[in-house]
């Protein structure tokens, strides 16, 4: 329940003339039976043609689809199928079936403490080694148990030196470069991960000036951290500037968009050094006096002292899945190349061997390429073919279906509809100018379904400068779009194919 709470906290998306591949001008409308006058059956409209419906969406760019019957393993339905287009988030489907494959359903995360020294009398002489196992979902929460773990296993005064390590998986200052720099969802990754990397700016005016501060917050602590610094600026652009300044991340913001309060959260560039001030902070509500963090330089050895572990990696995914988290699929799609391969070198090498992985396992083009495990960069791609075959084999391999989000059939106000019989489970994919959609469709009459949807202007995504990735003009208006495509295409599959 804890781990659970903590995820959210932190993450505070016919019958008749059926249109067909082989067909070069399928109809504009599938034909379904009317019923005669004076009966009592309920009229069917007509369905538009999956073509028609990209028509009228209106995208700029390109649309991908392929839906396939999963019993018969036989393409229903495609459209530019074999095109490669950025997959965006759907990304994280892939991650997650190269993760399950590598370490397994159970495989579970470890955060130690290590003593490199004798300890007597509860004094440990040596030093003491914080050492990260590569867990994304580790919380505040979970450092406080794992400080309350050094005191339960008798340590009351450390003399040597606190060490931090998270040499598990390799450092990366963010996940895309190509990202502004103080968006939370492109934060560093490393073997040592606290609160998705993210730490908590909380702002309020007071009288002309204004109270900042940053913390490392859960539902149940708010540890100050000093690591990261913010100043209040007079300005209006940029919002905010980011520094490396050697130990520290130092921010500034811009005083003319703060208003009278608020919050929001921010990347952290020195992801060691946090999860080491803050296991400081409850190690001294113990009693537990340790010095300022340094990082480590080498693993450490002998056995843990104390630890904590991760849910099994089939929660960890999940989670994943529904909260789209891009540390956690950095950080298992690595674990799963370190699995692998033996070594890791960094997110752009281990996405290399999980695309190697994709083609040889599922039989997929050699187009298919991911530049990282999140889908954040938009040099992936994969076609909505080659997707929708991997879907199939991974759902004769195991319950991967049971990990995704189940995503609601809406009206075109984008309400949902009440006990619509079309159910969906889906991972879904957002970059600006980007929107993929890709799961599994039960039909109305229960046929199940594999399906991918991916729409991209990729000229359009490439003009936008670093500044404008936030909250581009027209990004809005044109996801709104491709969100309203995808949902019309789901209840078309759903109807249509029924049945047939």
């Amino acid at each position: 329940m804890t781990k659970s709470f903590s995820r959210r906290f932190f993450l505070g998306s016919a019958l008749g003339a059926i249109a067909s591949p082989a067909f070069a001008n399928p109809p504009d409308v599938s034909l379904r039976p009317v019923a005669r006058p004076g009966s009592a059956s309920k009229v069917v409209q007509p369905v538009p043609s999956a073509d028609e419906l990209v028509r009228k969406a209106g995208l700029s760019g390109d649309v991908g689809y392929a839906v396939m019957d999963l019993s018969e393993g036989r393409m229903l339905e495609e459209g530019k199928a074999a095109l490669g287009l950025p997959p965006a988030s759907v990304a994280k489907a892939m991650t997650a079936l190269y993760a399950l494959d590598a370490l397994g359903a159970g495989y579970r995360f470890a955060t130690s403490l290590h003593a490199k020294g004798a300890i007597s009398n509860g004094i440990l002489q040596g030093d003491l080694i914080l050492a990260g196992g590569g867990d994304p979902t580790l919380d505040t929460n979970m450092l406080a148990d794992l400080a309350a773990a050094l005191k339960r296993a008798g340590v009351r005064e450390v003399r040597g030196d606190f060490l931090v390590w998270g040499g598990a998986l390799p450092f990366s200052r963010g996940i895309d470069p190509e990202q502004p720099d103080h968006v939370g969802y492109n934060p560093a990754v490393s073997g040592l991960n606290l609160n998705y990397n993210r730490v908590h700016f909380e702002w309020r005016k007071s009288g002309s000036s204004y109270t900042v501060s940053m913390d490392a917050r859960s539902e149940k602590y708010r540890p100050d951290v000093r690591f990261a610094r913010i100043s209040v600026q007079n300005r209006d652009i940029p919002v905010y500037t980011y520094a490396d300044a050697g130990g520290r991340d130092n921010w500034t913001v811009a005083r003319g968009a703060l208003g009278n309060g608020g919050a929001r959260w921010l990347p952290v560039r020195k992801p060691e050094i946090y999860a080491g001030e803050v296991f400081q902070t409850f190690a001294r509500s113990h009693g537990i006096t340790l010095k300022t963090a340094k990082v480590a330089r080498s693993a450490p050895g002998g056995a843990a002292i104390a630890q904590v572990r991760s849910e099994p990696l089939s929660e960890i995914l999940r989670g994943m899945l529904k909260y789209s988290t891009n540390l956690t699929a950095e950080v298992v799609g690595m674990a799963a190349t370190r699995k692998r391969t033996g070594r890791v070198s960094d997110i752009v090498a281990s996405a290399r061997e999980m695309s190697q992985w994709a083609q040889k396992s599922y039989g997929l083009d050699v187009g298919t390429r991911f530049v990282d495990h999140s889908g954040l960069g938009d040099k992936s791609r994969i076609s909505a073919r080659d997707m929708v075959l991997a879907l199939k084999a991974a759902r004769g391999a195991g319950p991967i279906r049971s990990l995704l989000k189940e995503i609601p059939i809406r009206d075109e106000d984008r309400r949902k509809i009440p006990n619509h019989p079309v159910k969906v489970d889906a991972k879904t994919g957002t970059l600006n100018f980007v929107s993929s959609l890709a799961g599994y469709c039960t039909a109305e009459d229960g046929r199940e379904m594999a399906f991918a949807i991916f729409t991209a202007d990729i000229p359009r995504r490439s003009a936008l400068t670093r500044a404008q990735r936030e909250r581009p003009e027209g990004g809005r208006e044109w996801n709104r779009r491709s969100k309203l495509l995808q949902q019309r295409l789901l209840q078309r599959w759903g109807r249509v194919f029924a049945n047939s």
